[in-house]
C-alpha cells in the first residue's frame, strides 16, 4: 500500500503548491500524510453528501478542488456543517486534500483544459501570477560521450526553448586533472597530470528541474568526479497564471459561440452580455469565478470572455468596455478537471504498480434553473 503523501506528491508534481495564490489555502486539510490509502474520491467541493458517501464506500482520501477549510476556524462544532464534516472524516479515518488555484494555474490544468475543449489556438496566460526561474547548466564531458550525456539531460527536461526541446551548445577544448591517492580515474593514472579532449555542453533548464537533470546526467557521465556549473540567468522563464486567451480557428457570431459553449461544457443555460450577431474570434476564459479578470481580457484585446459567477456590476463593466461576456456557471467551467484528475492519478499510480482505486463523485451543480 502507498501513503497519502505519495498521492500528494503525484498531485503536486502536476500542480505544485508554489503556483497557488497567496490568499488561497491548499494542501492536506484533514488526516495524516503517513496514513495508507486504498481508495481515493475526487470531487469539486467537500459537502456533507460527499463525506457520507466516502464513509459508506471505504474511501481513505478525498481530493477536492475547492479548499475544504478556506478561512481559519475558531472552533470545530458538531452542530455546524464544517465542524460536523471534520468530525465525521476523522471518525472514519478519511483524509481530505485540496488543490485550488494551483490546479487553475498549472499547465494542463482547468484553464488549459477549457481552452482545449473550446478549440482555442495560440493560447497564452491571461494574468501571469508566477514565473519559473531559469538556470544554465554547464557540464564537461570527455569527447565521444557528449551525445549520451546531452540526451539524458534533454530527456530529463533540459533545453526547452519555446516549442523546441533538447537545445544545447557544445564547445570542444582541453580539460586537465591529476588523479590523487584514493581516486579511481576513468582516464589517466594517479599522480600524473592528464590532458583530455572534452566537450563543454551548455543547456538551460527550469530551476525546479535542475536536481532531476543533474541526477540523469550523473548516471551516464563516465567520470568518477564530474565537473559542472550552474548559473542563474536573466531570461524570462515559463509563465503561469490565471485564465487563458487564444483564438478560434474561424470567427463566429456570439450566438454561435454560445452554442459551442453549451455543447462542449454540457450546460443548458448561459447568461450573456452582448449582441448575438456580433463577430468574435479572440477569446479569453477563466474557470470558476473570474469576474475580476474582465479588465485583463479587455486589455488583451479579447472579443469575448467566458467564465462563471458574474455579478451585476461586472456585467455592466463588460458592456461599457465593449467586450462580450458569457457566464457559463462556476460548476460547469470547473467540472472538466474531475475526470482528468482521475485519469492522471490512475496513470501515475499504475507506474508505481499500485492497486489504489480512484473515482469521481459528482453531485452536480447546486444551483438549479426553475
Amino acid at each position: 500500500m502507498i501513503s497519502i503523501q505519495t498521492v500528494i506528491n503525484l498531485i503536486e508534481k502536476f500542480a505544485p503548491k508554489k503556483l497557488s495564490l497567496e490568499w488561497d489555502n491548499v494542501g492536506l486539510m484533514v488526516g495524516a500524510s503517513s496514513a495508507k490509502v486504498k481508495k481515493i474520491l475526487v470531487v469539486l467541493t467537500v459537502t456533507p453528501g460527499v463525506v457520507e458517501y466516502a464513509a459508506s464506500s471505504g474511501v481513505d482520501l478525498i481530493i477536492s478542488h475547492h479548499p475544504f477549510i478556506f478561512k481559519p476556524l475558531n472552533s470545530v462544532r458538531q452542530d455546524l456543517p464544517v465542524g460536523k464534516m471534520i468530525i465525521e472524516a476523522i471518525k472514519h479515518d478519511i483524509a481530505i486534500y485540496s488543490a485550488h488555484t494551483n490546479l487553475d494555474v498549472a499547465k494542463g490544468g482547468i484553464n488549459d483544459l477549457l481552452a482545449q475543449k473550446l478549440g482555442l489556438e495560440k493560447v497564452e496566460v491571461l494574468e501571469k501570477t508566477f514565473e519559473e526561474p531559469l538556470k544554465k547548466i554547464v557540464v564537461y564531458v570527455p569527447k565521444g560521450y557528449e551525445e549520451v550525456v546531452r540526451d539524458s539531460m534533454g530527456d530529463a527536461g533540459a533545453g526547452h526553448i519555446g516549442n523546441y526541446s533538447h537545445c544545447s551548445f557544445n564547445i570542444s577544448g582541453i580539460g586537465t586533472f591529476k588523479p590523487l591517492e584514493g581516486s579511481n580515474p576513468f582516464l589517466g593514472r594517479q599522480g600524473e597530470l592528464e590532458r583530455v579532449e572534452e566537450v563543454r555542453v551548455e543547456t538551460i533548464a527550469p530551476a525546479s528541474r535542475v536536481k532531476k537533470i543533474l541526477n540523469a546526467m550523473l548516471k551516464v557521465h563516465p567520470y568518477e568526479e564530474v565537473a559542472y556549473d550552474i548559473y542563474p540567468v536573466e531570461n524570462e522563464g515559463c509563465a503561469f497564471g490565471l485564465g487563458r486567451i487564444g483564438y478560434l480557428k474561424t470567427p463566429v457570431t456570439l450566438g454561435e459561440l454560445c452554442r459551442i459553449v453549451k455543447q462542449k461544457l454540457e450546460v443548458k443555460y448561459l447568461r450573456v452580455v452582448g449582441e448575438s450577431d456580433r463577430k468574435v474570434s479572440k477569446i479569453a476564459l477563466c474557470g470558476g469565478a473570474g469576474g475580476s479578470l474582465i479588465s485583463k481580457a479587455v486589455f488583451a484585446g479579447a472579443d469575448a470572455y467566458i467564465t462563471g459567477d458574474i455579478k451585476y456590476h461586472e456585467a455592466e463593466e463588460a458592456k461599457a468596455s465593449g467586450i462580450a461576456l458569457i457566464d457559463a456557471g462556476h460548476y460547469s467551467t470547473e467540472k472538466i478537471i474531475l475526470n482528468f484528475l482521475v485519469e492522471y492519478l490512475k496513470k501515475e499510480l499504475a507506474e508505481l504498480e499500485s492497486d489504489v482505486s480512484v473515482e469521481v463523485y459528482d453531485e452536480g451543480d447546486p444551483i438549479k434553473i426553475v
